[in-house]
């Protein structure tokens, strides 16, 4: 092994105190995210199977080069934060998969509107989002609402409801005149 393949991991707070951030300095899903809030549809992530077998764990989210682990409110981050690390450690340096399916978006059926709006989500949202080791995923626009999708950290958090309506949704409002409101789905 070249010490450029050494794996490192870090924990890092979220806002949101059931949710911790494993921050890898290698990229684990780039350009995507896959968010799981119970362990349904795990097939489609082995990552996230081999989490869910850990009984404190509650949520995974992963994007980038990020894993965001949600833990069950009876255990404390001081006794799993070791175990966290050395799983996500190890599993990138065993180079084992992420994800089996990846689905991929196509923008030539969507309104300009629509372009606009997923535009400003890309560049302005997301890594603000990101940052606190969530994301927001755009899902639908109809009759000037705008639906988001909050995942990771953002999922359950006290202050996503403030940043979706005093952040996301101002900053469409003014960008995209179309655009009366902002409403969060769960994932």
């Amino acid at each position: 092994m070249e010490l450029t393949d050494i794996i490192t991991v870090y924990s890092e707070k979220t806002p949101n105190p059931e949710s911790m951030k494993f921050v890898a300095n290698k990229m684990i899903l780039p350009n995507d995210s896959i968010d799981f809030r119970s362990n349904e549809g795990l097939e489609t992530c082995p990552m996230a199977q081999e989490l869910f077998g850990y009984d404190f764990v509650k949520g995974v989210f992963i994007m980038n080069n990020f894993v965001s682990v949600t833990k069950k409110a009876d255990y404390e981050w001081d006794d799993i934060i070791p175990q966290l690390k050395k799983f996500v450690q190890e599993y990138l340096e065993a180079e084992k998969p992420i994800v089996v399916i990846k689905e991929v978006l196509t923008d030539e059926e969507e309104s300009e509107v629509v372009i606009k709006i997923k535009q400003l989500l890309e560049d302005h949202v997301r890594p603000a989002v990101e940052m606190d080791g969530g994301a927001i995923d755009f899902k639908s626009f109809e009759a000037g609402i705008v639906t988001v999708t909050m995942k990771g950290s953002c999922s359950g958090c006290p202050s996503s409801t403030l940043t979706l309506k005093a952040g996301i949704e101002n900053l469409l409002k003014r960008m995209i005149p179309e655009v009366e409101a902002v409403e969060a789905e769960a994932a």
